[in-house]
């Protein structure tokens, strides 16, 4: 049965999506859903995923929206080790990407919309709103850098879903300016990703070359 994932090749969510399935080896026939044109918010779109968010996978009549639980999905369908190597390697995968959903990628998510997603739209960003924002960006990158300092990786000695999904925000930090530089074992981490795993590389250029396009085309550069 086919693997329908919906999304926007700018999006550093279907991003997470898109390098974990290539690095599983599942096919997946993905759905572009513009997300500048508003593509997720028509009716169609939103019997899919109500919030009128992407990724979405659908998979017959199962529809999966969020790209961890997404990862989860495709993980389980095939016993992938990105989801942990043995039981206790799962549940530290699984505490890392729910921190990473609530601690982490939230802010950088938010920067996003004030540095980016608002200056498309005019609109001016708020110096309250990215202070606050940074400050929080800083206090959990800190926590990923004393935690990378002996490791290579989030959990265990290999890549899993935790490390794509923390990864995430150096998808748009270039824009965001987000002040992820500032700590050294987490930048020298997400190097060594783009170093030795293909697919994070490739999908990093479709992401940038999504988002060029488009900023260019409506007079933004960064």
């Amino acid at each position: 049965m086919t693997i329908k994932i919906y999304g926007d090749l700018g999006s550093g969510s279907l991003r997470r999506v898109a390098a974990a399935a290539n690095i599983m080896g599942i096919e997946i026939e993905r759905i572009d859903v513009d997300l500048f044109k508003g593509e997720s918010h028509t009716p169609q779109f939103l019997k899919l995923n109500p919030h009128g968010l992407t990724p979405v996978l659908q998979e017959g009549d199962t529809v999966i929206w969020e790209a961890s639980a997404i990862n989860i999905y495709l993980a389980e369908k095939v016993g992938s080790p990105l989801l942990g190597r043995s039981a206790s390697e799962r549940y530290q995968v699984l505490q890392w990407m729910f921190w990473s959903g609530e601690q982490w990628r939230v802010f950088s998510t938010l920067l996003f919309n004030e540095r980016v997603a608002g200056r498309a739209l005019g609109k001016a960003e708020d110096a309250a709103i990215v202070d606050l924002l940074l400050a929080n960006i800083r206090a959990a990158a800190s926590v990923l850098d004393a935690h990378l300092a002996q490791r290579q990786f989030i959990v265990g000695d290999a890549l899993t879903l935790a490390d794509i999904d923390i990864a995430a925000p150096f998808s748009q930090v270039l824009r965001t300016k987000a002040p992820l530089a500032e700590f050294p074992n987490l930048w020298a981490w997400q190097q060594r990703l783009l170093d030795t795993v293909p697919a994070w590389t490739e999908t990093r250029r479709d992401l940038d070359e999504r988002m060029d396009t488009f900023l260019n085309g409506i007079g933004i550069t960064f």
